[in-house]
């Protein structure tokens, strides 16, 4: 993996994406970050070599280089999951990559679903913690050793630094940032009544279908890590109703320019 890794990162300097400090990876729907960015060089997946293409149809597929608040990032306009048939080594690749490149911060958003009853539709959640449901670790594979150590700490994944900044900057502007915990399942299929009442039990606030795999590796990678999930829809046992993706990716939307805001005026802090 290491040559492979070498193979992608001499690639995209190539193309100008030289020594990014923040790497940002843009969750469904959650898209407008893009347009805060002064772009110096982007890249379709599909041209970089030993990426996998994203197969999602509301996710862009692009691979950004450029300043937002005179700090240099990396940003993925889509990002890659299991239910679309790739292992959890490609999933988590694009995280390999940005940290060669040199970043040292990683700033990741997603949709999730609102266990917690007393979190809405339409509001944020700073995840504090997680539970990883997606049967596997991106770090079971033979070789890992030469990326970084094997056995890696996951007592306290998520900066509390940054954290702190976070919960500081949604106070100053009037956000309702929520804290809890996310759990990642496969999918691509939402839960189950049943389902739901579990994840309540164990201890999640929220769940969705990606982001775990991604802050596991940077963990093993030693950078400093951040998340924000957009809560899309409201997880009700008891009053579920069927839920269109269209509605989720419309929420997420919405919720999306509280989500700019406050990852534009972190990246001013780092």
């Amino acid at each position: 993996m290491i040559k492979v890794i070498e193979e992608t990162v001499n690639y995209l300097k190539g193309k100008d994406f030289e020594k990014p400090e923040i790497g940002i990876i843009l969750g469904t729907g959650l898209g407008q970050l893009v347009e805060d960015i002064d772009i110096i060089s982007e890249v379709s997946y599909n041209h970089i070599p030993n990426f996998p293409t994203a197969t999602v149809e509301f996710h862009e597929g692009k691979l950004i280089y450029g300043k937002i608040a005179d700090k240099t990032v990396v940003v993925m306009q889509g990002r890659f999951h299991v239910y679309e048939g790739y292992s959890l080594q490609d999933v988590t690749y694009p995280v390999r990559i940005m940290e060669k490149l040199g970043i040292h911060t990683l700033l990741v958003s997603n949709a999730a679903g609102a266990i917690n009853l007393d979190f809405k539709k339409g509001e944020l959640m700073l995840i504090e913690d997680h539970i990883n449901l997606q049967g596997s670790s991106p770090l079971a594979f033979k070789g890992v050793e030469l990326l970084g150590e094997r056995f890696t700490d996951m007592s306290a994944p998520y900066d509390a630094e940054i954290n702190s900044t976070l919960k500081t900057i949604a106070k100053a502007n009037n956000i309702k940032l929520h804290e809890g915990v996310y759990a990642s399942v496969v999918g691509p299929q939402l839960e189950t009544r049943a389902e739901y009442r579990m994840l309540k039990l164990i201890g999640a606030d929220a769940v969705g279908m990606s982001t775990v795999p991604e802050i596991i590796v940077a963990n093993h990678l030693k950078l400093k890590v951040a998340a924000v999930s957009v809560l899309t829809d409201e997880c009700d046992p008891e009053n579920l109703e069927p839920v269109d993706i269209k509605d989720i990716i419309a929420s997420a939307e919405k919720a999306e320019p509280h989500l700019v805001k406050i990852f534009h005026q972190l990246i001013e802090t780092l």
